[in-house]
This record gives structure tokens, C-alpha cells and sequence, in this order.
């Protein structure tokens, strides 16, 4: 898995979505840090990260790590 990737995916879909990281890692409860550790850091969130950040932003965790390119696999 590539963090840095996965970091991509999570503020594209935030763009998407006209929702900022502010906000979707306030409302999840995740420290503000998590994106700069994923790019910068190599940090490897938690199973649990990924997931309230899939169901916040109503995709699959498989599509998170970039593992398949369609959001709605898996979920």
C-alpha cells in the first residue's frame, strides 16, 4: 500500500465532495496530522482510520488504498 496514494484519494474525494479535510477529519475524530504523516511521514493510518473515513465519505476501503478504482466495491 502507498500512503502517499491513499492520501491522494482521501483529498480528491473530499474535493469532490466540496467537503475540506478540516472538516471530514474533525467530524472523524482523527488528528489533523493524519494526511501531512500519510504523505510526508510514510505513517500507515489504523483499519479503523480507513474506515470511519470510507464511511464518511460513502465509499469502500479497498478504493481508500487503491485498490480498485470503483468506490462502491466491497462495501
Amino acid at each position: 500500500m502507498n500512503n502517499a496514494t491513499s492520501a491522494t484519494i482521501i483529498k480528491k474525494l473530499c474535493k469532490d465532495k466540496s467537503i475540506t479535510m478540516s472538516v471530514l477529519l474533525t467530524d472523524c475524530n482523527i488528528r489533523k496530522s493524519l494526511i501531512y504523516d500519510m504523505e510526508k511521514r510514510d505513517k500507515t493510518p489504523s483499519a479503523e482510520v480507513f474506515e470511519q473515513i470510507a464511511d464518511y465519505l460513502d465509499c469502500s476501503v479497498d478504493y481508500l488504498l487503491g485498490r480498485t478504482d470503483n468506490p462502491e466495491v466491497n462495501r
